[in-house]
């Protein structure tokens, strides 16, 4: 579909209500979220959105400044386009901040998993180390190296995504990470249900750290997600699930 950010592809599968629109995070797409969509897509209607400016198959132009504000208005058109009415929008990282930046009137519920917008991401000397090899020199050596830190500890990050983040160093130039929201945006969205999902083990989003800002902005409880990094792999999925279907299907529905 055509918004004003240029083209933007959309994936779409499954069927039933509400529909669910997934907003991948930094270097991701529908294509990289395929077992997302798979298993989302056998409960509910769900569509996966390329974001403008990231890899994959929209257009790859992007603006230098207020980057989640533009990406806001994006989501907004694209539900506008396709006519959907009592969205659940699920955004993973950066797509998690995407989501929160949205704010159509047919957004019903947010589901967001390891999620950027309310806090700085944290950057140890390991993983700047790693991310700066794997940037500089994008084998796949230095890929596994860096998707390590991603994962739980013990844990061997999937080979589909070594060798898709290898590409994306080699072939792309990345985003760095969204900064926080402001705190009066993100008290607005609280008036929409919400719940907010991380990894125990995620180095960039300690729960330590992320839990006492989104209770002071949303008022919310984190879930604390056992066994997951900031990366979540296909054996993470039916969590994600999980958290989508306590706003999908609340109690009492």
């Amino acid at each position: 579909m055509d918004t004003s950010a240029g083209r933007v592809e959309l994936t779409c599968a499954g069927a039933g209500r509400p529909r669910v629109v997934m907003v991948p995070g930094t270097g991701a797409n529908a294509a990289a979220a395929l077992p997302w969509l798979r298993v989302l897509s056998r409960r509910w209607a769900t569509t996966v959105i390329d974001l403008p400016g990231q890899p994959g198959l929209s257009d790859p132009r992007r603006p230098r400044r207020a980057r989640l504000a533009w990406y806001g208005q994006v989501v907004d058109e694209v539900l506008a386009a396709i006519d959907a009415d009592g969205v659940v929008l699920l955004g993973n990282s950066l797509g998690a901040a995407v989501a929160l930046a949205a704010g159509s009137p047919r957004i019903a519920a947010r589901a967001l998993v390891s999620p950027a917008g309310f806090i700085r991401l944290s950057v140890d000397p390991a993983l700047a180390l790693a991310s700066a090899a794997w940037l500089l020199r994008p084998t796949s050596e230095h890929t596994l190296r860096m998707l390590r830190l991603f994962v739980a500890p013990g844990t061997a990050p999937p080979e589909i995504d070594v060798e898709w983040m290898a590409l994306v160093a080699a072939c792309c130039r990345t985003t760095l990470a969204p900064p926080p929201l402001p705190a009066d945006l993100l008290a607005r969205r609280a008036a929409v249900p919400c719940v907010v999902g991380v990894g125990e083990h995620d180095r960039f989003l300690p729960p330590r750290r992320l839990a006492p800002v989104v209770r002071r902005t949303m008022g919310l409880d984190v879930r604390v997600l056992a066994g997951l990094g900031h990366l979540t792999t296909p054996v993470h999925l039916d969590a994600v699930v999980s958290l989508v279907s306590q706003v999908a299907e609340p109690p009492g529905r």
